[in-house]
């Protein structure tokens, strides 16, 4: 097996072979591994990532490609581009769906388009042997990591490491949880696991989404073992005007886009943190910008961004948030699935679904 891990000269591309893979946003290089037993396979590995709109650079760098490994949303696949890669026949994805996949485009061109479940593949992988097993179920680490973003900003942790490493000492307030209202925008799977924790914490729960009853929210109590009533569902602008953590859980769709503007952020208590593991585009990036500018709200946590990788000339990486008037920012780099098990899990089921397609054989979570 041919394998290269670094991107290649600027004015290179690698060379058409009858069965390559190219392995697309593995910031942390992981995945080569677990393609490295599979015979007569050309791989390579590409950690930068190529944004949208530079479509002429994406077609160039992918067109040689039988196969493309993916890293959910961090590339997308629009008909545009599909339709420029001649060779392509399978696309691989992590997780069991991708909404920036032109599916009918894919389906149209005979690609093959294949997802992953986390549980693992049904045959070895040698890569896996030391790999730690997944969480069991009820628990996940996108929940994990809005709890490490909410308890951040409630409790000063990244200002006060930073004062205490440079020889100061409190720098504020803590914001006791106990007592408060925790709004979750979404109360589906992973809204509800936020939720149940909030109460943990001596939190009242509000709740929100256009589909939303009581009833649901009842049934998704009860099956966190919590009295029915305990997750009070709420209209969206009363959410926002009494919460004083707002955390966000829907999916992103055409109805939900920018379902948080300028109207629900300049509701929001001047003491509340805003918290978003989902997707950014629910929010409005330029109202979020206003408000933060004048201190509109206490903080805001962010897991998920409007371009990924964040650009190194961005507001939000050189802006002083915090000071001169301005709401916190606690910014992690999307790391809400970023975990070894779950990671090394779903490489080794892209894996096996490579040597499923080069025997003729069917692949294991097929979307398309």
């Amino acid at each position: 097996m041919s394998t290269q891990t670094s991107d290649p000269p600027a004015n290179s591309s690698p060379t058409p072979n009858p069965v390559s893979i190219a392995i697309l946003d593995d910031y942390l290089s992981i995945a080569p591994p677990f393609f490295a037993h599979i015979p007569h396979l050309t791989m390579h590995a590409y950690r930068s990532t190529l944004p949208p709109s530079s479509l002429p650079a994406l077609i160039s760098r992918l067109a040689p490609y039988t196969i493309i490994s993916t890293m959910r949303e961090r590339t997308p696949f629009p008909s545009a581009l599909l339709s420029s890669l001649p060779n392509l026949r399978l696309l691989l994805t992590t997780g069991t769906r991708n909404a920036s996949f032109d599916l009918p485009t894919a389906s149209s061109l005979s690609i093959t388009v294949a997802g992953t479940t986390g549980a693992g593949p049904s045959r070895p992988n040698p890569t896996l042997d030391d790999v730690p097993s997944p969480p069991p179920p009820g628990f996940d680490a996108t929940t994990q990591q809005t709890w490490a973003l909410i308890l951040a900003l409630a409790n000063n942790i990244p200002r006060d490491g930073a004062a205490l490493h440079s020889g100061a000492w409190q720098t504020g307030f803590n914001m006791g949880l106990a007592g408060k209202v925790l709004g979750v925008v979404g109360l589906g799977r992973l809204g509800a696991r936020v939720a149940t924790i909030g109460t943990a914490f001596g939190m009242h729960v509000v709740a929100w989404s256009a589909s939303l009853t009581q009833d649901s929210a009842d049934a998704q109590a009860q099956a966190a073992g919590l009295p029915a009533g305990t997750f009070r569902v709420v209209s969206k602008e009363e959410l926002f005007r009494t919460a004083d953590v707002v955390s966000l859980h829907l999916v992103l769709g055409e109805r939900s886009r920018g379902v948080v503007g300028e109207g629900e952020l300049r509701a929001m208590k001047k003491s509340a943190v805003l918290v978003n593991t989902a997707r950014a585009g629910l929010v409005n990036e330029q109202a979020l910008l206003g408000v933060m500018r004048e201190e509109g709200i206490r903080g805001v946590g962010l897991d998920v961004w409007w371009e990924e990788p964040v650009g190194k000339e961005s507001v939000w990486r050189w802006e002083r948030w915090g000071e001169e008037g301005k709401s916190v920012l606690v910014g992690t780099p999307h790391m809400g699935y970023v975990e070894e098990a779950i990671m090394k899990r779903w490489y080794a089921e892209q894996a096996e679904n490579v040597e499923r397609w080069i025997a003729g054989e069917e692949v294991r979570s097929r979307i398309v």
